[in-house]
């Protein structure tokens, strides 16, 4: 009997999903939207494993500094596995409503490839993008029984997350008490770099952003940005720094756009017109005066062990001979509060403050050690030895 009841348990989920429409009203044109672009995210996931499985061979991981090749390729395939089911699910959830799931997408993968570090790396940019995802379209499904089984998914999406938190080597399991969450328009721009043709879901994408650093970034770094939609003087700009568990973005001028002490893990960056802080919900956050964005990024201040034991270097062993454009400035400490404290001055003094202390109180603090950061445009390793993914050293 128990045996019974925990099949039925676990099958639960899929049901939701895959009943027949009869047993439902009419799926809802944001239902509908949810269900076809998490498909697509899902399907981009599952791909993006397979292709990588099938490239790298057990000398790859091991050149990359992993301890066991056998660790990272099982848990790949475990996590490739459960994104198909995914898209399945998710799939029969849209036939059983009427629709069609978008199936005619292609994906471009050429760049995040290059190795098994730069896999890795990309890797965990996917995971956090799924957890954004099915977050931030809690507040779009109509449904609770659809709401409940997309809450299936993303519980499973946190646990990938962990994963390449730990495979990245120098990050840490579960740097946040708190994850954010994406519209589909800003899960789409994080996205956009990889989706090749056939992939309209009816929605436009917000701009991509890219940060231009080349070298190591943590607490203390100037980063730079460059976007398609930053075709002007960017005087007037500001980058947007959100993170779990802020009520709102660290608002500053785009030219002093400082990573503050306290921050750890991941990080959703923005470029807007005005001053104002974004707020931390996908229900309320501005949008009229956004410029372009979001784009992830990991700033990795407080390493743990654990991921060490993994893999000893976050980077391969060997690099290419290409040559290396650096855009970073690193600051001291007091510097970097001197910038913020004026950069405050000229925005909201307040807003920052409080969106600064609770970073600091979300985040355990530490110091600035292994860094590993990413935006939106890959080159693969460098010179130095160095790796560059989606446009972070």
């Amino acid at each position: 009997m128990r045996y019974s009841t925990t099949i039925f348990a676990l099958a639960a989920p899929l049901a939701a999903f895959a009943a027949p429409a009869r047993f439902y009203e009419k799926r809802s044109a944001t239902d509908i939207l949810v269900l076809k672009f998490t498909d697509v995210l899902e399907q981009l996931e599952s791909s993006f494993y397979q292709t990588a499985l099938s490239k790298f061979q057990a000398s790859d991981f091991t050149a990359a500094g992993f301890v066991s090749a056998s660790v990272p390729t099982e848990l790949i395939s475990v996590i490739q596995s459960d994104e198909a089911t995914h898209s399945t699910a998710l799939q029969s959830a849209l036939k059983s409503a009427g629709e069609q799931p978008v199936t005619s997408c292609t994906f471009n993968f050429d760049s995040a490839l290059t190795d098994v570090a730069t896999m890795a790396a990309t890797a965990r940019v996917v995971e956090n993008l799924g957890v954004a995802a099915y977050l931030g379209a809690a507040t779009l499904l109509s449904d609770p029984v659809l709401l409940q089984a997309a809450g299936s998914i993303l519980t499973v999406e946190a646990r990938h997350q962990t994963v390449l938190n730990l495979l990245s080597g120098t990050g840490g399991a579960i740097p946040q008490a708190f994850d954010i969450g994406f519209t589909p328009q800003e899960v789409l721009a994080v996205a956009s770099p990889f989706l090749g043709s056939g992939c309209d879901l009816g929605v436009k994408a917000n701009p991509t952003l890219s940060v231009t650093n080349t070298g190591s970034v943590g607490p203390g770094a100037l980063l730079t940005f460059q976007s398609s939609a930053m075709n002007g003087s960017s005087d007037n700009l500001f980058c947007q720094m959100l993170v779990g568990g802020a009520p709102f973005s660290i608002a500053l001028p785009l030219s002093s756009c400082v990573v503050p002490q306290g921050i750890d893990g991941p990080v959703a960056l923005f470029i807007t017109s005005d001053s104002q802080p974004l707020l931390n919900n996908v229900r309320d956050r501005a949008t009229t005066q956004l410029v372009a964005g979001p784009t992830m990024a990991f700033v990795d201040s407080s390493p743990q062990t654990i991921g060490q034991l993994v893999r000893t270097s976050a980077v391969a062993s060997s690099a290419s001979n290409g040559t290396v454009s650096v855009s970073t400035s690193t600051i001291s400490p007091d510097q970097a509060s001197a910038i913020i404290s004026s950069a405050s001055a000229q925005t909201a003094t307040a807003s920052v403050a409080a969106a600064s202390a609770t970073v600091s109180a979300a985040n355990a603090s530490g110091a600035s050690s292994t860094v590993a950061a990413i935006g939106a445009s890959t080159t693969g390793p460098s010179a130095d030895g160095k790796l560059t993914v989606l446009g972070f050293s």
